[in-house]
């Protein structure tokens, strides 16, 4: 089995449940192929998420969200796909009260593969980078969907290597399989059109597309 990102055969077995894989080379963790979430399992999961207005600390998530990564760059977008917005958009909402142009797309709760046909000035992809079940492919789609010279923001929680992530909180949802952290994300930045413009806190990453 290779790396689900880089695709290097230097990874090893981390001792936790002998299902978790760490990769030397990009250092990206990851999950058995065979213990991952089928479709329901990940339906249910995703259904019980309080990720309404009502839970202030989501929202809040969002507005530092907005103000570290989006804010200083609004003149420059109009279109904006938020990807893997779950089932209430509250990211959506937010960025629309700022003058974009919104287009939602999840795989559960907003299906619809129209997004494919536009190409966009910012791509917001928030708490879902890691339950890619195959972060390379994913991130590929992706890119090609941004403008020359345009915007990728995550938001994710970085590990910070093996021994932190045996008692991570983390990975403690069963959706989540794939993990990052700096060392990963600048992985990706070598070997994608993509330049890191900046980083706050372990939790985000802001990237812009080389023209």
């Amino acid at each position: 089995m290779d790396c689900k990102l880089c695709n290097s055969s230097d990874i090893k077995k981390i001792n936790l449940d002998d299902i978790y894989y760490y990769c030397n080379n990009c250092e990206l963790i990851f999950i058995e192929p065979d213990k991952l979430p089928n479709y329901d399992r990940e339906h249910q999961v995703y259904r019980g998420h309080e990720n309404t207005y009502e839970n202030a600390g989501y929202v809040n998530m969002f507005k530092d969200f907005i103000d570290n990564y989006i804010i200083d760059y609004k003149e420059e977008i109009e279109d904006v796909l938020e990807y893997g917005c779950g089932p209430g958009p509250v990211l959506a909402d937010l960025l629309e009260e700022i003058g974009f142009n919104i287009y939602k797309y999840d795989p559960f709760f907003y299906p619809d593969f129209d997004y494919k046909s536009k190409k966009y000035d910012l791509i917001t992809s928030t708490e879902v980078f890691e339950h890619f079940f195959d972060p390379k492919n994913e991130i590929s789609k992706l890119v090609q969907l941004i403008k020359p010279g345009k915007y990728l923001a995550v938001m994710t929680s970085f590990h910070q290597g093996i021994d932190h992530f045996k008692d991570w909180w983390y990975k403690r949802d069963p959706t989540h399989v794939s993990f990052y952290n700096i060392k990963t994300f600048q992985y990706i930045e070598n070997n994608y059109p993509l330049k890191i413009v900046k980083t706050k806190n372990n939790k985000g990453i802001l990237f812009k597309k080389i023209d």
